[in-house]
């Protein structure tokens, strides 16, 4: 059973990427054209996310270049430790939803620094996968369409992220310590 997964899995995209175009060019779709044209949208999109993109990046370093996140790892490592929450993988759990680049570095650190088999380690790696970048991806998406009034989609997501947090550190918790 596992080699043929495995086999469906190596295949999947060489063969997706066949038939899509197979298929649409025999119901008569003008493959290289559409394929350009949505090039081409897909560069406007592109050229209007700019802004926003770079305001996220540029929050994301002044939050962390001014010492904000070492001040709140400071003040909530008293509150997580009992938690079964390691206070080193605070910084992570802030950054998650907002940057995926700079969680996964802050999560290469931390495996680096604990090892891949550690409790932080496999925390740490459970929360990268388990978890999204809210603020970027309403930054980027909502601002490509030019929705400015998002409120209720930063509580829905950040409520989401926030139950990812804790079902990963109960879960590790549970299957590690």
């Amino acid at each position: 059973m596992y080699e043929l997964i495995n086999e469906i899995s190596r295949w999947a995209i060489p063969l997706t990427l066949l038939l899509v175009p197979l298929i649409a060019m025999l119901r008569g779709v003008s493959v290289f054209e559409t394929f350009v044209e949505g090039a081409a949208e897909g560069f406007t999109t592109a050229i209007k996310t700019i802004p926003y993109l770079v305001a996220m990046l540029v929050a994301i370093s002044i939050f962390r270049a001014s010492g904000a996140m070492e001040v709140l790892v400071h003040v909530l490592s008293p509150i997580l430790d009992p938690l079964g929450f390691p206070p080193e993988v605070l910084p992570h759990a802030v950054m998650r939803p907002l940057s995926g680049g700079a969680a996964l570095g802050i999560a290469t650190d931390l495996i680096a620094t604990h090892g891949p088999d550690s409790f932080i380690g496999r925390l740490v790696s459970t929360m990268q996968g388990s978890t999204d970048t809210t603020f970027y991806v309403l930054t980027l998406y909502f601002g490509s369409v030019g929705i400015t009034r998002y409120r209720y989609a930063i509580i829905s997501g950040l409520a989401a992220d926030l139950t990812s947090l804790a079902a990963s550190v109960f879960i590790v918790n549970q299957l590690f310590r």
